[in-house]
């Protein structure tokens, strides 16, 4: 193992703070159902009070840089998420058990203590949606949007709560896609327009197919053998995922299919001004 390897290890994986981890529910921080119901029910009740209020949106030279704090907050914050639990899964001797822990697995270790890390992080990403208020974009509040941050709490909390197997994979992949995601917000709001929006949506359709495909041979060592923990909270995770994809699907289509057809428009008015 390179040094630098070894050195992130130490820090992400063997930290007294992170190897002892243990989730206890009622006194590990968010670990009861009553602060996930206050967490989702103030999350949709203030979008929707915020949405349909008269607020003035703030002038670009304040929102751009508090997007772009927030977007290098939340870029850095993954990034440190998908390395901790990549390094936390090849610390584990057999990666079988990363994919199906065994019945009667305890939520602790550095497994787990990146799980509520993750489950924390989404917390601040509520901010997203207060950002497209503030900036005025009440249009880009999408059913898709508010459905997705208020219902991932839910399925993080699961994923602990449960001790839920499989869900270092799904982790690591959206840890990842949020990297590339905070990433290109993070450029925009510095004023820099990569021309990689398109592959954001898009990878965030590849990781649910590949969760889908993983899933398939945890569904097989789980009635194959003496059965996966955490079950009821994967099929809650599948729902929501199967939910997610088609609805992320149709988000795909619609917005580059409008894009084209507004391209077509403005080509033939070009056409037509040459013709005149």
């Amino acid at each position: 193992m390179t040094p630098i390897l070894s050195t992130l290890q130490n820090w992400l994986v063997y930290h007294p703070t992170i190897l002892h981890f243990k989730w206890v529910p009622r006194q590990t921080l968010g670990s009861t159902p009553l602060f996930v119901f206050l967490t989702v029910f103030s999350y949709l009740s203030l979008t929707f009070l915020l949405s349909r209020s008269t607020l003035s949106p703030l002038i670009p030279k304040l929102l751009k840089p508090i997007t772009a704090v927030h977007s290098l907050l939340l870029f850095s914050l993954s990034l440190i998420m998908a390395v901790g639990c990549s390094l936390s899964i090849l610390s584990v001797s057999n990666l079988h058990r990363i994919i199906c822990f065994p019945k009667g697995m305890q939520p602790s270790g550095p497994l787990f203590f990146w799980a509520h890390v993750f489950y924390l992080s989404k917390l601040l990403e509520f901010g997203d949606t207060a950002l497209i208020i503030l900036g005025g974009s009440i249009r880009r509040l999408s059913f898709l949007h508010v459905y997705h941050h208020a219902t991932v709490v839910i399925m993080c909390y699961l994923w602990l709560r449960t001790a839920q197997s499989l869900f270092p994979v799904a982790l690591v992949t959206n840890a990842t896609v949020h990297v590339i995601m905070y990433g290109y917000y993070f450029l925009c709001a510095m004023g820099i327009r990569p021309k990689w929006k398109r592959a954001v949506t898009d990878c965030q359709i590849v990781q649910f197919v590949f969760s889908f495909a993983v899933s398939g041979r945890m569904l097989y060592l789980h009635f194959s053998g003496p059965g996966c923990s955490g079950i009821w909270g994967w099929c809650f995770n599948a729902a929501f995922n199967a939910s997610l994809l088609a609805l992320f699907v149709d988000f795909h289509a619609k917005s580059y299919q409008n894009r084209k057809r507004m391209g077509s428009v403005g080509q033939g008015h070009q056409e037509k001004v040459k013709s005149s």
